[in-house]
């Protein structure tokens, strides 16, 4: 999936928004959700993908929020059609939360859909499925849009620039990778972790933002592709030299020392950042093993979570490579990595994976 840069909104302008669901139900309560937001535009709705196809260069919508089994053109035709068609046009799909429900929405991760959501199911009231909705839907649809600052009573200073940490010199051989990713993070890892040559010689663990059953899935596209093997992290295991280690939806992965070794360490404490699994939660527990002899990696993705985590693998030593911007879905992630000057690196995707092997010797 290519990146596509957010837009920036111009003052009193708005997303413009097209629903496509086969479901008279969800399209009203999709619709009715979102109108509720001042920046946000429903411009019309389709109950199938070959109706939306008509539709979109009629309404020039920013934004499709797309169902996956609708009648004569289904979801991921049209996305098909979309990504051919309309390349700036951001596709959220809606998901179920079932074991088919997760699978294809891999697969719309993969054709190009920008993000996802779970679909409404029966919350017990029609105000509870509102709120949900308007919680989960309108983040996603705002963060792929820079919009208007608000006016300012006083003027402020100009905040900092992006910045690159200053050039250190390793003064520990790493022992681990730790990957953050959300956002655009499927695509991303499918991009990036077949490039790891077989025999490579750390232990890999990634938190991608994502419910239970979709982080297994995920895990298991992954291992056909990759040279290493790619699991779902499970209570206990080791944390081997060569394997990568995917967290568990609805689990913080965490690391630490047993029997004779490094361990996965799951539980299900507090969210971190509204997230669990959360970076914020792996990366701090890296520091608290391995030093600074750590590759922390951050990737597109939404918010801030793992920027405190960054911050303490930096105050250790580890090194910190960041995926620049134009590369990414979202720049929430790495942005604010690279905003506070903890990156030593801010890299295009594809070059992520030259760094981490020049880094841990292999380059």
């Amino acid at each position: 999936m290519a990146a596509v840069n957010r837009r920036a909104l111009q003052p009193g302008e708005r997303i413009r928004v097209l629903v496509v669901d086969d479901s008279v139900v969800i399209r009203r309560l999709v619709t009715h959700a979102l109108e509720a937001d001042p920046v946000l535009e429903v411009i019309g709705a389709a109950s199938n993908g070959a109706i939306a196809l008509q539709r979109i260069p009629q309404l020039n919508p920013d934004v499709l929020t797309l169902d996956i089994e609708m009648p004569e053109m289904d979801g991921l035709e049209l996305l098909r059609r979309v990504r051919r068609e309309y390349g700036q046009l951001r596709v959220i799909m809606f998901s179920t939360l079932t074991e088919r429900g997760a699978a294809v929405t891999l697969e719309a991760l993969t054709l190009g859909a920008d993000d996802y959501v779970a679909k409404a199911s029966n919350e017990g009231s029609l105000d509870r499925s509102m709120a949900r909705l308007r919680e989960e839907l309108i983040p996603k649809i705002k963060q792929f849009f820079h919009l208007p600052a608000p006016p300012r009573v006083l003027p402020r200073p100009a905040a900092p620039a992006a910045s690159v940490a200053p050039p250190r010199r390793a003064t520990q051989r790493p022992k681990a990778v730790v990957i953050g990713v959300s956002t655009g993070g499927p695509t991303a890892l499918g991009t990036i972790l077949p490039e790891l040559p077989a025999g490579f010689p750390l232990p890999v663990l990634v938190v991608q933002h994502m419910p239970p059953l979709f982080t297994r899935l995920l895990a298991e596209r992954l291992r056909s592709t990759c040279q290493v093997p790619v699991e779902e992290a499970v209570q206990g295991a080791r944390v081997e030299a060569g394997k990568v280690l995917i967290a568990p939806g609805d689990f913080h992965l965490k690391v630490t020392h047993g029997d004779g070794g490094v361990r996965v360490a799951l539980d299900q404490s507090p969210p971190l950042n509204s997230c669990r699994p959360a970076v914020d939660a792996l990366f701090s527990t890296a520091g608290e093993v391995y030093g600074g002899a750590v590759i922390a990696v951050m990737l597109t993705g939404m918010g801030q979570d793992g920027l405190r985590g960054t911050e303490i693998l930096r105050a250790h030593g580890a090194t910190v490579l960041a995926q620049d911007e134009a590369s990414s879905v979202v720049w929430g992630m790495p942005g604010a990595v690279v905003n506070a000057g903890l990156a030593d690196r801010v890299l295009p995707l594809d070059q992520v994976i030259p760094e981490v092997l020049r880094f841990a010797g292999r380059g």
